[in-house]
């Protein structure tokens, strides 16, 4: 079981390196602050140390005797994959459509229900705040265009 771990990790370390050596050719820093460079810089960063901190994790662990012999996930793990996925294309298709703000709104909603979480007090106020107050922030504040959609919502 350690084996495909530790391949993730080195793909994982591998693909932070190939973000961070193209985050040189954007420019770090503009006149307004923080420049296009500056996020994949450090998300390459980030991803890399925790991706070495990870795999030195799992070649120095002792192994366990009751650890899990398949890398693949069980039926109930398939199923809550195939969900995510399914719904991360609803977004997809879905977004210009209905807006930003009610696409993600019903992602927010449905994909926690469909993986269990059961707590009807804080499940919709996630999803409104989500949604909503995302769009607040990077539409009003950051000024960055996002999709209305066709209701104007």
């Amino acid at each position: 079981m350690k084996k495909p771990w530790q391949i993730a990790t080195l793909a994982f370390l591998a693909l932070s390196i190939f973000v961070l050596i193209h985050s040189f050719t954007y420019p770090y820093k503009d006149r307004l602050g923080p420049g296009p460079g500056f996020f994949p810089f450090w998300m390459s960063i980030i991803t890399g140390l925790l991706s070495l901190g990870l795999f030195l994790q799992l070649t120095f662990a002792k192994s366990e005797n009751g650890e899990s012999k398949s890398f693949l996930p069980n039926r109930e793990g398939a199923i809550r994959i195939i969900f995510i996925l399914a719904s991360l294309g609803f977004v997809l298709v879905f977004l210009n459509p209905l807006g930003f703000r009610l696409s993600l709104l019903l992602f927010l909603f449905f994909l926690p229900l469909a993986l269990g979480v059961r707590n009807w007090v804080v499940l919709p106020i996630v999803a409104v705040a989500g949604s909503f107050g995302v769009f607040h922030v990077f539409y009003y504040w950051l000024k960055l265009p996002l999709p209305i959609g066709i209701l104007g919502i």
